[in-house]
């Protein structure tokens, strides 16, 4: 998806519903997740909402696992659940509030505005940090049972 910065700030009502139009699509396709997951309870088991492949197939957690249990968690505002089920996706959730915001910023703006994402290193410290937290919350002794989900 490519976004054109024509230079020049949104001016009107109508510049700026199409600035706005493509981050509020993102927040209400987000919505939707959220409320599916809500509806869905994925801390109970035998729901509706899937299962990780990768813990259903090869029985380890992933880097992703229990990050809908952590949405949920979050939903409800138990931070500590959230950070149990999952803290490095929670971690990711606060990055993606604040790439949006900058995202929605710099296209009422008209130029972009710099984030997270527009770093040097955030390739490769986003593979580190998952590659690493897949290998830990995986190793079979204490401490590191207490982060399987």
């Amino acid at each position: 998806m490519t976004t054109v910065y024509t230079g020049y700030p949104a001016r009107g009502a109508k510049a700026t519903l199409r600035a706005l139009s493509a981050p509020m699509a993102v927040v209400g396709g987000l919505g939707v997740c959220c409320a599916a997951v809500l509806i869905g309870d994925p801390t109970t088991p035998g729901g509706w909402l899937p299962v990780c492949p990768t813990k259903a197939l090869f029985g380890i957690d992933c880097p992703g696992c229990g990050g809908m249990r952590m949405a949920y968690s979050l939903m409800h505002g138990d931070l500590p659940a959230a950070l149990h089920y999952n803290a490095v996706s929670l971690v990711f959730v606060l990055l993606f509030v604040w790439s949006t915001i900058a995202w929605t910023a710099g296209r009422l703006r008209g130029r972009w505005v710099n984030s997270w994402l527009h770093w040097r290193w955030t390739p490769l410290t986003v593979g580190v940090v998952f590659s690493v937290w897949f290998v830990v919350r995986n190793l079979p002794f204490a401490p590191f049972t207490g982060l399987h989900v």
